[in-house]
């Protein structure tokens, strides 16, 4: 089973190139939090390996993506034998701490992460940087295609102890400090505002992991955000913006996008959880 959060399409496209590759599930956090609110028992099928492919954000995975580990329960998980955990992130340049920090949540829950991975991939994380020249996006997706290749067969023969990071510099200073100041302040949908091009298609609504976007003629945010930005990027009028800080920045889609957006449009399986 392979778990996948995404704002514009990175990690959706990894995830699902992992699940094809593996003849495994593919799995949305943000449905499964969406349909199971309270916490999930996990099903996994005798020799189904898990698997969590989702981006960094401020140098920690996104907090839905730990408040999901956090709620889910093991159900027949245990079995004879641990199941193979492994973990993929997607950064711009650098993870920080991230899989550490994942690797953490995953022990609380009684599953050991056997093998992790981070790839570059382009910027979307327009609220403080620009996305990515054309030539810089076009050699990191490359990079990362043949990247992910050499992934699938390591995850095949499932191998264990392997672990190709992206820490950077200063890691446990960005990820203990910055993040935390990150999913306290910068979570605010105060500054979201639709323009007169928006013309009510509800792209938005259907991309937002955090499910809080509803449509009256424009949308309009609730809370919880997650900041994954789905909303900017994926508008195909260019009319939301976050205050002025992306009036004058990019937008950017991975070319798998819209596969993203059959996926969070589609209805969740109800056979992968039970209900706790």
């Amino acid at each position: 089973m392979v778990f996948w959060f995404s704002g514009t399409g990175n990690s959706y496209s990894l995830a699902k190139k992992i699940a094809d590759s593996l003849g495994e599930r593919l799995v949305s956090i943000s449905l499964e939090m969406d349909q199971h609110p309270e916490g999930s028992v996990l099903n996994l099928a005798e020799g189904e390996r898990l698997g969590f492919v989702y981006p960094v954000y401020a140098w920690a995975p996104p907090k839905m993506v730990l408040d999901f580990i956090d709620r889910l329960k093991a159900g027949n998980a245990a079995q004879k034998s641990q199941p193979y955990v492994y973990s993929l992130c997607t950064c711009g340049d650098e993870e920080g701490k991230t899989t550490d920090i994942l690797r953490k949540h995953l022990m609380r829950k009684g599953f050991t992460l056997v093998s992790a991975f981070c790839l570059k991939m382009p910027n979307n994380y327009i609220l403080g940087f620009d996305v990515d020249s054309k030539v810089v996006e076009d050699e990191k997706l490359q990079k990362a295609g043949t990247d992910l290749k050499e992934i699938i067969a390591m995850l095949l023969e499932r191998q264990k102890d392997v672990f190709h990071l992206l820490p950077g510099s200063m890691p446990g200073v960005k990820s203990s400090v910055v993040n935390p100041l990150f999913n306290r302040f910068a979570m605010n949908v105060s500054k979201f505002r639709a323009t007169e091009a928006c013309n009510g298609c509800g792209i938005c609504a259907t991309v937002c992991q955090g499910r809080i976007i509803t449509v009256r003629e424009r949308p309009v945010w609730g809370k919880e955000c997650t900041q994954c930005l789905a909303c900017i990027h994926h508008c195909p009028k260019r009319a939301i913006e976050y205050g002025k800080a992306t009036t004058a920045k990019g937008r950017y889609l991975h070319p798998d996008a819209s596969g993203m957006r059959k996926a969070m449009a589609a209805k969740p399986k109800p056979d992968i959880f039970s209900k706790s």
